[in-house]
Order: structure tokens, then sequence, then C-alpha cells
């Protein structure tokens, strides 16, 4: 069964609008506009909030399009067609602005989302299976906000683990506002918040919701970011070894991504954004972006095109015509556009966790290089029948670890945040002229690197104001 849509939340978001007045984002009214002990009576409340949690997070603003579109388009995976309708134009060029609304979007949608999971967090109801599934998977959510968040707005950890990250908040507080939480204080409360969670979650549940497994695998994820090598390969073989989750293997390829339904059966799936015949952002969402039929704004670059072999089976889910751009290659990804029941949007899936392995091994020295590339070769291999696998050391084995990512994850948002947290230049290589007019370096150095706070945001909160990011 697909995720019920939230019936509280975007008519409380409407009236919030309505009142004219500037408030902070963080500060906004709780579910139902009263404190959670009164708000959130049953195990059922908690329920119907829960649902409301996940249909934030499927809106366009976070991962129903902005999240997962931008970490490809500030790379050298996707550029804007010439011919578009001006959407993320700013971003695609890295001149976005204080009052961006695409940055603006993934600030508001994120607090909403937090300051919603804050509510089944801090319920007072305990005792069942059911109150702490669904606290859990709460925990979960609002680690993952933090760690968008952390991401767009603030210097990677491994750049300056003390510079500002974001506004923690976790519990509700009517009046505070709160000034910018230094970047390692973000993660720590992300790694406490997945530990937290990982407990809770033990109901079966399908890939619409967050699973101890997945929020493993985030935690795999977000050691990468601090570069933290042994606890990244720890929590990734733990999910590999233990969560009863398996890669997708090559025949299934095809079908796994032509499929709208959410998954129950342990493949490749740890957790995704579901869309169904009611909830979903239809024209606004990520596969309207990519479909010819709809927007069609944003097209695979050649320069990734031509990584893949003929043999491999990821090149399939690449057309190499337009019937509106003509020889241009357009992402299929996301081929459900037209149906009404639409494309659900990967957050986690197994093929990443193998390849956290095998990057977080390649960093442990000669003894554990075997142990990268049998975790490398696990996906490659199985992508590409006519592959016999890399047999690299040292720093070219960890160039391949990428260039596989980068081929694996194209197109669910992975690239730019890789070239970030190695403090990397983007170089968009210009074949069959697809980046005219736009950037072809974005230096690690720009202040563009990362967003500005919201000027809304600073304009409504006082303790903030003088802790914009450097160059905005």
């Amino acid at each position: 069964m697909k995720v019920i849509i939230h019936k509280i939340l975007p008519a409380l978001f409407g009236m919030l609008l309505m009142t004219g007045c500037k408030k902070s984002f963080l500060e906004r009214e709780p579910y139902g506009g009263l404190p959670t002990a009164d708000a959130l009576k049953t195990v059922d409340d908690m329920e119907t909030a829960l649902n409301g949690v996940y249909a934030d997070m499927r809106g366009s603003g976070l991962f129903g399009r902005a999240i997962p579109l931008i970490g490809d388009l500030l790379s050298d995976n996707v550029y804007l067609s010439p011919t578009n309708s001006n959407r993320y134009t700013s971003v695609y060029l890295a001149n976005y602005t204080v009052n961006n609304t695409d940055v603006q979007g993934i600030w508001n949608g994120s607090y909403n989302t937090i300051l919603d999971a804050n509510n089944i967090i801090n319920s007072s109801l305990t005792g069942t299976e059911k109150a702490d599934e669904f606290r859990g998977e709460a925990l979960a959510v609002r680690a993952l906000m933090y760690f968008e968040l952390v991401k767009h707005f603030a210097k990677p950890y491994t750049v300056d683990p003390g510079s500002m990250g974001v506004p923690l908040i976790l519990t509700y507080d009517a009046f505070k506002k709160p000034t910018r939480n230094t970047v390692a204080e973000v993660y720590t409360q992300i790694e406490k918040d997945l530990k937290d969670a990982m407990p809770l979650m033990t109901l079966p549940r399908s890939s619409g919701y967050f699973s101890a497994a997945a929020a493993e695998a985030l935690l795999a994820r977000m050691y990468t970011f601090k570069a933290d090598w042994p606890n990244a390969l720890a929590a990734a073989e733990d999910v590999i070894d233990n969560s009863g989750y398996s890669l997708v293997t090559l025949n299934r390829v095809a079908g796994y991504w032509a499929s709208n339904t959410p998954r129950n059966d342990g493949i490749e799936t740890l957790f995704e954004i579901v869309n169904d015949l009611v909830g979903n952002a239809a024209n606004d969402a990520l596969a309207s972006f990519y479909d010819q039929a709809a927007y069609g704004d944003a097209l695979c670059s050649q320069s990734l095109y031509n990584m893949y072999s003929n043999t491999d089976v990821r090149k399939s889910l690449i057309l190499t015509f337009s019937p509106r751009r003509g020889n241009v290659k357009v992402v299929n990804k996301y081929p459900n556009t037209s149906q009404p029941d639409k494309d659900e949007v990967k957050v986690i899936r197994m093929s990443e966790v193998f390849l956290i392995a095998a990057e977080a091994a390649s960093h442990g020295g000669a003894a554990s290089e075997a142990l990268a590339k049998d975790y490398l070769n696990a996906v490659a291999t199985e992508r590409d029948p006519n592959f016999a696998g890399y047999l690299s050391t040292g720093a070219a084995l960890l160039e391949d670890i990428l260039l596989e990512r980068r081929k694996e994850l194209a197109f669910e948002g992975h690239r730019y945040w890789d070239l970030v947290r190695y403090n990397r230049d983007v170089v968009r290589v210009n074949l069959s002229n697809n980046y005219a007019g736009a950037p072809l370096v974005i230096p690690a150095s720009s202040v563009r690197r990362i967003f500005p706070i919201p000027q809304s945001e600073l304009d409504a909160n006082p303790a903030i104001r003088t802790q914009q990011n450097p160059g905005y």
C-alpha cells in the first residue's frame, strides 16, 4: 500500500501563508496548531502525522524534484537544454542569490518536515511496537533532512567541521530564535538520531517507509561525508551482511526502473519517496524534468554517456533521441510520467551501500584493497556482463570507485556531493556543445559551492542575520 496522503498539513500550510506576517520557518506552528501532547492522543494520530511527514518530503522543493535534480545539475552529469522552461537556470549557472526560490524551497521544505517529525518524536505515546516504529521512522526522517540541510547550506565537514552549520530544532518552542549550530554539531545530531532510530524500527514495511536497514545505510553515507572510513565500512557491511536486502541483478535492471510500485521483496531499494495516483508532484515531479513529453529541460551530458560501454545495461536507461530536441541524450530512469501512478524517487539503494563499502575499504591501505575491489566489482560486473572487473590499486582504485558511483547513481542526485566531499572542482566537459554559455568549472573555492541562507529567514530571525554564508 502506498503512503497515505497527509490531510492536515496542506491546510495548515495554506493558513500560514494567508496570515501575511513574516514568520521564521523555524518557528512554524506544530501539527494541528496544538502542543504535541494534545495533538497526538493515539498511535493512530502518530501514524497520520507520520504519513504527513512522508508527504512533506514528496514536495517538488525536496525529494519530489529539487534535491535529486540539483545533485546532478550542479555537476557534470546533466545540463539544461537551450530550449527550456527557465527553471533551475540559476542553479545550473551557479549564480543563485539570497532570494532564489529553489534555495528557499529546500530550506523551508526541510524545516517543515523536521518540525512535523519533531511532534512525533516528542510525543508522550510509548510502549507499543507501533509507537516505537513511528517514532523511529520520524527520527530517521529528521536525520535525513538535517543531512540535506547541512550539505546544501554549510561547508563540507572535511573542509571545516567547526564552521557554521544550520540551526538544530529538536523540540517545539514558539518563541525560540535559534542561531546556527556548527557543522560538527549537526553531524553529531544526525548520527544520534539514526542510532536512536534503528532499534525502534521492527515492523515490516514497504520501501516507502524508513527501516532499520535504511537508517544504517544512511548512517554509512553520512560517515563518508565525514571521511570516517572505519565506521562507514562497518555500517555498510552490516547492511550488506545482515539486512536481507540484495542488489538488483542484471536481468532485472530494466524492470526495476520501469516499476512504479513500492517494494516488499528486499531487492535493491532500501528507501524511496512514493508517488501514487493522488499523492505526487504532477508536472513538477523529477521525472517531468527529464521526460521529453513534459518539460524535458534536463539532459544527460555526452561525457557521462560516453562512459558506459555498449554492453552496460545502464546505457539502455538513456535514450539517444528527443522528438523535441533531436539528437540528444535523454534520461529514461523515470519512464512513468504519462501514467497516473508516477515514478518513485530512490533515496537509498543497495548498490550505493556496496559502493560505500568499496570506498571506505579503499581508504584502509593496501591490506583492504582486495575487499574494496570485491564490493566495487559486485556492482560493476552485474551491470556489464562483458566487464571482467577493476584491477586498480592505490589512488587509481579510488578514482574507479568514484567513476562507478557516477555511472550507477546518475540522475539520483549524488554526483555533485561526491565532488564536494572530496573538495574537488566541478569540471564540465563541453562535448556536443552541451555546456554552451554555462560555467565549465565551478571551483571548490567558489562561494557558490554552498547555498545562501534565504533572505526571508534572515528577515524573520535576527539571531542568524549576521550568520549569512560568506559571499552573499
